[in-house]
C-alpha cells in the first residue's frame, strides 16, 4: 500500500466554549472532531462528504496546520507537522487551503495584488512574483483580469481568484472548502474544468461538499464524515452507491427518490 501524502491521525478538536454550549443543548456534541482519521494519497481527487456540522471544515483547517488538535496529529509525507512558525509557513506552501467564502481570503485592491501576496511573503523578488501571478491567473482562466479591482469580479471569478492566490504558492495539495457553493451551473463547470487541468498536472485535490452529484462527477476517492469522525473511505463510486452509509451520514433526503445522487 502506498504511503499517504497527507494524513490525519485520531484528531480531536474542542473549540473554546464548545463544552459549555453543548451542555445547554440536549444531544449536542462538544467536540468538532472526535477521533477523525484520514489518509490522502498523492495525485488524488478526494471528496470529503458530510452534512452540516459533521466536521468537514474543521478537518480541512487541521490539514494545513491552521488549527491545532486537542489530541491526535497531522502528518505530511509521513512526518508530523512542525508547529514552529517556520514549519507552518513551509507546510502552507505545500498544502494550501481555499475557504468557502472568497471574501474570507481576498483583501487587496486588485486581483494581481491579491495573488502576489503569497509569493512576496515568501521573499520572492518582483520578477519572480510577477511570473507566479501570471501562471496562477492563467491556470484559473483569469489572465485578462489582473488589473481589475476585486469588487468587479463575479462570484465565480472570485472563487477562482482565491484559488489563484493558493496556486501562486505552488502547493502539492489544494484543500477546498465547499468550492462550488454559491455558483450557478456554468460557474461550477468552469471551476471544475480548471481543477481537472490542475489535477492532470499532478496537483492533489481535497474538497469538502455535501453535494453527492459533485462528488460522483469530480472525485476518484471519497471519505464520509458524521459526528466529527470519518466513518468510511474508498473509491468514490462505491461510497456513493452505499445508500445505507449515506443515510447514516444524513446525506440522503427522506423525500428523495431511491438512487438520488
Amino acid at each position: 500500500m502506498t504511503a499517504p501524502l497527507l494524513e490525519a491521525v485520531s484528531l480531536r478538536h474542542l473549540y473554546p466554549g464548545a463544552a459549555r454550549a453543548a451542555a445547554l443543548v440536549p444531544g449536542q456534541r462538544a467536540e468538532a472532531l472526535d477521533g477523525a482519521s484520514l489518509h490522502v494519497g498523492a495525485h488524488t481527487r478526494l471528496a470529503l462528504i458530510g452534512g452540516n456540522g459533521s466536521g468537514k471544515s474543521t478537518l480541512l483547517l487541521h490539514l494545513n496546520g491552521t488549527l491545532r488538535p486537542t489530541a491526535g496529529e497531522v502528518r505530511f509525507a509521513g512526518v508530523p507537522l512542525d508547529r514552529s512558525r517556520a514549519g507552518l509557513a513551509a507546510l502552507r506552501q505545500r498544502v494550501a487551503l481555499v475557504f468557502q467564502d472568497p471574501d474570507d481570503q481576498l483583501f487587496a485592491g486588485t486581483l494581481a495584488q491579491d495573488v502576489s501576496f503569497g509569493p512576496l511573503n515568501l521573499g520572492l523578488d518582483a520578477a519572480a512574483t510577477a511570473a507566479r501571478v501570471e501562471a496562477a491567473l492563467l491556470a484559473v482562466g483569469l489572465a485578462g483580469f489582473a488589473g481589475l479591482p476585486l469588487h468587479m469580479l463575479s462570484q465565480g471569478q472570485r472563487k477562482r481568484a482565491s484559488i489563484a492566490g493558493a496556486l501562486a504558492l505552488r502547493p502539492e495539495v489544494l484543500l477546498l472548502d465547499e468550492p462550488t457553493a454559491g455558483l450557478d451551473p456554468e460557474g461550477v463547470d468552469t471551476l471544475l474544468d480548471h481543477l481537472d487541468a490542475l489535477h492532470a498536472e499532478g496537483l492533489t485535490v481535497v474538497f469538502s461538499t455535501h453535494d453527492l452529484a459533485l462528488a460522483r462527477h469530480f472525485a476518484d476517492a471519497a471519505a464520509v464524515m458524521a459526528d466529527g469522525r470519518v466513518i468510511a473511505t474508498g473509491p468514490a463510486g462505491a461510497i456513493l452507491d452505499d445508500t445505507a452509509l449515506l443515510a447514516r451520514a444524513r446525506l440522503l433526503s427522506r423525500r428523495a427518490a431511491p438512487g438520488v445522487g
